[in-house]
This record gives C-alpha cells, structure tokens and sequence, in this order.
C-alpha cells in the first residue's frame, strides 16, 4: 500500500471530523499488517476532556473489529503544517505497535515520515511491564 493512498483514506475520513470548538478537523488511516485500513476523525464535546483524536478513533475501530497488529497510520488537517499525533495518541499507539510508521500530512499533501520511537523517545509501555 502506498503512502499516497493511506494519506488520502484520512483526508476522506476528515471530511467527517465533528471538530465545532477547535475548527480543526483531522482524519487519520491506520494500516493493519494484513493491509486492512481503519479510518477514523476527530470527534469533539463540549466537555473537552471527552473528546477523541482521529488516531485514537481509528486504531479503536480496528481493535473493536478484532485487529491489534499495525504497520503504518497517516494524519492529515487542513492546516499548513504537519499534523502531528498528540502525546496521548503517541501512547497509544504505542500499546499496539512500537514499530508503526507515522505519516504526517498537511493541506497541500505534502508529509514527513517517522518512526514511533522517534516521536516518542525514551517511552513507558508494555516491555516496562513484563
């Protein structure tokens, strides 16, 4: 699967964002290992403590429907600069793959690539719990 299409599976799942207080929407593709792709948006409340990241909403599609094991997830907005996942988002996508390649897209589609480790240097996760 190419870069360009997962970027273009979260530009679609952007067009759904419910983002009234933020004016920021995002979309996010989370690729499985096996190829399947999971979209999710971002889904704003009122009481901003309630609210879910596009990231966090795709990767919870994909384990509601089974699937744990990621490759590679892209994030787009419609901002000028990459889309970056927050460091809630950075953690949880290190409970599920510490490996992912992380696609960072901006309006013009143009993006960064990296690897989660990087994003999120000197992490806590699960290896801390064996």
């Amino acid at each position: 699967m190419t870069d360009r299409f997962l970027i273009e599976r979260a530009e679609e799942a952007m067009a759904n964002s419910y983002s009234p207080y933020s004016r920021f929407p995002v979309g996010a593709a989370l690729e499985c290992e096996d190829g399947t792709v999971f979209t999710g948006c971002n889904i704003e409340n009122a009481a901003l403590g309630c609210s879910i990241c596009a990231e966090r909403c795709a990767i919870a599609c994909a384990v509601a429907a089974g699937y744990k094991r990621f490759k590679k997830i892209a994030i787009t907005s419609t901002g000028e600069d990459y889309c970056y996942p927050c460091g809630t988002c950075r953690q949880v996508l290190l409970e599920f793959a510490p490996e992912i390649e992380v696609l960072c897209a901006r309006a013009d589609g143009r993006y960064v690539s990296y690897p989660l480790r990087s994003l999120l240097p000197h992490s806590f996760g699960p290896s801390q719990l064996s």
